[in-house]
């Protein structure tokens, strides 16, 4: 069978997948939208667009070429959004650095990714002045501050952002180059080992943009996104593009609002003075926003808000739901740009009129356009989609990273087979609903069966009484493993319990066949807070680590 090639005009223009062309709609539609940062900073698109042409010509400035790496460290704010464009825009490579990661672990991510310049926001000074001597390829700093900087500094930089932007140049002709060029990199939160390089090329921003409007503005009412949506991301915008929503919001022209450091009472007050009503977040960060105070004085009921990083527990969605929040899960992972699911509800999947779908609602969901996704054996052989048959999430779509940056034989197993392995077990029903049942590494396997984490987790948050929780796996001498739940109680004056409580709450819900009886956790710690990582999932390898004994 021969395929034709078609033959394009001489004088077509050869359109590239660059970021820069994420701009055109917004300028054109709604060039007079705004953006906002804090109570600080508002402006239009339009500046906006001006801003990064000075960004661009400051970067110029300063010795940036194409091929060069910018790295930034900042909270989420305007200028992040702006390196966003103006960065890869040019040419170079945008390094978003975890601001969080231990000072080791910035140290080695700078060092990998070998920044040309540094962008650093003033409360990150001590940090960078304390590794500067063995910061290898940096060559010059930009300071970031949102007030005068007067504190003495170790650091000789180049000038401040704001100054050097208002003596730049307004006009940069930003040129067309291969769409499969790198645009950004930032680095891995695992909790094993070095940190591991993740790159994106303009394709596949630009497509994993696409993608995630789309599945958005398919959805008839429930977790639908449009144009008159006001947006502020509550993931870190050095954590994977803080899921790529930053660009996807430019690309629909909608307001975006910008926080800063996260605090809860800035948020709430951010959502009540700037009418936000889309977010995304790891379910920690939202359980801290509804337990504060100023939550029962904020009106959330034009909220929607996508849950990823962790399992969106069932209590949680229960109690945000409450609130009037259009709340439901995306799934992802920072090797996969990272949208690949969303967990948006139909209106044939409600029973009756009071029926929220939270059980739908906390499911891993449909893959988003363009996403081809399957659960295989060890052999790549395909499970049956019947919602009982487990196996591990292998995934294609045209945004995941082709490998791990200087790291090729990490690269050949993400890819083993053609297909990139998220390490991740599931099932799929046959209406295509994805649902995690764990991690390869978190599985509990005791009793002969495998007994999943994240199942028992869900079922002891659905208590009254219960905060928090996470389930380890630990040794046993008899089953080889055992279950252990690890409890954060409320304290908002709600009915304590006990770990016998507990447990026959759990024991309740394998009568009915919902978990097996290996399931039911015997040992039941209760914490004041549980180990997290950068980001906020629940670190379950430090968990284990601290709790080795049943």
């Amino acid at each position: 069978m021969s395929v034709e090639i078609i033959e394009s005009a001489r004088n077509a223009y050869h359109y590239p997948l660059l970021i820069k062309h994420l701009l055109h709609t917004p300028l054109a539609t709604a060039p007079e939208q705004e953006i906002v940062y804090r109570d600080r900073v508002r402006y239009t698109y339009r500046e906006f667009a001006t801003r990064i042409s000075r960004l661009a010509n400051m970067l110029a400035k300063l010795g940036v070429a194409q091929g060069d790496t910018v790295a930034v460290m900042d909270w989420d704010s305007h200028r992040y959004l702006e390196c966003f464009f103006a960065v890869p825009m040019m040419g170079a490579v945008l390094q978003t650095v975890n601001v969080r990661l231990n000072p080791e672990q910035v140290l080695y991510t700078l060092n990998h990714a070998a920044p040309k310049i540094l962008l650093v926001n003033s409360e990150f000074l001590p940090l960078v002045a304390s590794l500067a001597d063995r910061i290898e390829t940096v060559e010059k700093y930009v300071l970031i501050s949102d007030d005068p900087f007067e504190g003495p500094s170790s650091i000789a930089f180049e000038g401040e952002y704001e100054a050097l932007l208002a003596s730049a140049s307004p006009d940069f002709d930003f040129p067309d180059f291969d769409e499969n060029a790198r645009a950004t990199t930032f680095y891995t939160t695992g909790t094993t080992g070095l940190p591991k390089g993740v790159y994106f090329s303009h394709r596949q921003l630009v497509l994993h943009s696409l993608g995630e409007l789309t599945a958005l503005a398919l959805a008839p009412s429930q977790g639908r996104v449009h144009r008159q949506d006001v947006y502020m991301p509550i993931t870190p915008m050095f954590h994977v593009h803080a899921w790529g929503f930053p660009y996807a919001a430019t690309l629909a022209g909608l307001k975006q609002v910008y926080p800063g450091r996260y605090a809860p009472d800035a948020l709430l007050k951010l959502i009540r003075t700037e009418g936000v009503t889309f977010s995304h977040c790891v379910p920690t960060i939202l359980h801290m926003i509804l337990g504060h105070p100023d939550a029962n004085a904020t009106d959330l009921s034009r909220w929607k808000v996508i849950i990823g990083g962790s399992a969106l527990p069932t209590g949680l969605a229960e109690t945000a739901l409450k609130r009037g929040i259009d709340i439901f899960t995306g799934y992802g992972m920072s090797e996969t740009c990272p949208i690949l699911t969303l967990s948006q509800v139909t209106r044939s999947m409600l029973k009756d009129n009071a029926d929220t779908g939270v059980e739908m609602r906390v499911r891993t969901g449909l893959p988003i356009p363009l996403v081809d996704l399957r659960i295989v054996d060890e052999e790549m052989n395909d499970a049956p989609h019947d919602g009982k048959a487990a196996g591990e999430i292998v995934v294609r779509a045209p945004w995941l990273t082709q490998g791990y940056f200087k790291s090729p034989e990490a690269s050949e197993a993400l890819w083993a087979g053609g297909y990139l392995h998220t390490n991740d077990i599931a099932v799929i029903d046959p209406n295509g609903y994805v649902q995690i049942t764990d991690r390869l590494k978190d599985v509990i396997k005791t009793g002969g069966e495998w007994i999943s984490s994240l199942e028992v987790e869900d079922i002891i948050s659905q208590h009254p009484a219960v905060s928090e929780v996470a389930v380890i796996g630990v040794k046993d001498a008899k089953w080889g493993e055992r279950p252990k739940a690890l409890v954060v109680l409320k304290g908002d004056g709600a009915a304590p319990a006990s770990a016998d409580e507990l447990r026959a709450f759990v024991m309740s819900f394998a009568e009915r066949g919902v978990i097996s009886k290996y399931g039911v956790p015997q040992n039941i710690a209760f914490v004041d807070a549980l180990i997290k990582t950068s980001v906020g999932k629940l670190n379950k390898n430090a968990l284990r680590e601290a709790y080795p004994e049943a």
